[in-house]
């Protein structure tokens, strides 16, 4: 069984502290206004926001303060326009979901367990993401089976494509790959594909509802994964996804599985290591950021999942 993990502790890094990266509204969205975004997304009517509009005039309101008086939409509704005015894409939990409810960044960015992912987004930007100086790929790595790589890396993508950072998320675990689950994708073609010479760089794709975010799935599961991410093609696709996007976050399979996971990190030169609690053995933890470092690898940080609760 799969499922995203019920926390996060910050990125454990040398020195404490970070700042929130801020957004700043685009112009052309700012001048929409909020009932055009909810009509647009199926949450208001034509007729309810012309009730809503009479009782504003009449008693010089708010649009979003009339539509809340009336019942007509909810809180979740009025901050997903505010959202859609000021840039900051995510979707409505309303409805058919596009993408897996897993992706709890995509449907849920007010909640603690997002503010937690963009904390850790926020000590990448400041301590270690630098495109100029060719520090924008990162492997999430650990060391055992259900720690939550994928759930991370997927969550970090789209927290990072929210603050406008064109994104490219990677699914280069070859053996179990759920990238194209979480985001519901077709998997027929992917970087398996490319790295065997039968597909080229439209098996990326663009995930609509969240501007500034690719996937890149990992494709039909091929009898020999290692062989293929050791083929020089795979170097050239990173330099290439290193030049066209601001990030580059590759998922990988477990260290367990074999040595993908290190050959990865090692292509990627730098890894955020994951581990989980009640999951992750404390001593393959450790043996997992030696052989990184023994390989040349950076190790950013590390991310602690599912930390036990802390009684008051």
């Amino acid at each position: 069984m799969r499922a995203g993990p019920a926390g996060l502790s910050r990125l454990v890094v040398e020195a404490d502290g970070f700042e929130q990266a801020g957004i700043q509204p685009n112009m052309q969205a700012a001048n929409r206004s909020i009932g055009a975004i909810l009509m647009d997304a199926g949450l208001l009517n034509p007729e309810g926001a012309e009730c809503i509009i009479r009782l504003q005039k009449l008693e010089g309101l708010r649009f979003g303060d009339a539509a809340m008086r009336l019942g007509l939409v909810t809180e979740s509704d009025l901050r997903f326009a505010l959202s859609g005015q000021f840039s900051y894409p995510y979707i409505s939990s309303a409805g058919t979901k596009p993408v897996s409810a897993e992706l709890v960044a995509a449907f849920e960015p007010f909640s603690p367990l997002v503010e937690q992912l963009r904390s850790i987004r926020s000590q990448l930007l400041l301590r270690w993401c630098d495109k100029e100086a060719g520090r924008n790929t990162l492997a999430i790595v650990g060391s055992s089976r259900e720690e939550g790589r994928s759930y991370l890396a997927a969550n970090l993508a789209i927290v990072f494509s929210q603050l406008g950072e064109r994104t490219l998320l990677i699914d280069a675990d070859l053996r179990t790959p759920r990238q194209h689950a979480l985001f519901k994708l077709d998997n027929k073609a992917g970087l398996s594909n490319l790295l065997a010479g039968r597909a080229d760089e439209r098996a990326i794709v663009s995930i609509g509802e969240l501007s500034n975010l690719d996937v890149l799935p990992a494709g039909p599961v091929p009898p020999n994964p290692l062989e293929l991410l050791n083929r020089s093609v795979f170097r050239e696709i990173l330099a290439r996804a290193s030049a066209d996007y601001e990030i580059v976050l590759v998922d990988t399979p477990a260290l367990e599985c074999g040595a993908d996971a290190n050959i990865l990190a090692v292509r990627a030169g730098a890894a955020l290591a994951i581990a989980r609690n009640n999951q992750t053995r404390v001593g393959a933890f450790g043996e997992l950021v030696q052989i990184l470092k023994r390989s040349g690898v950076i190790v950013v940080g590390s991310v602690f999942n599912d930390p036990p609760l802390v009684k008051a």
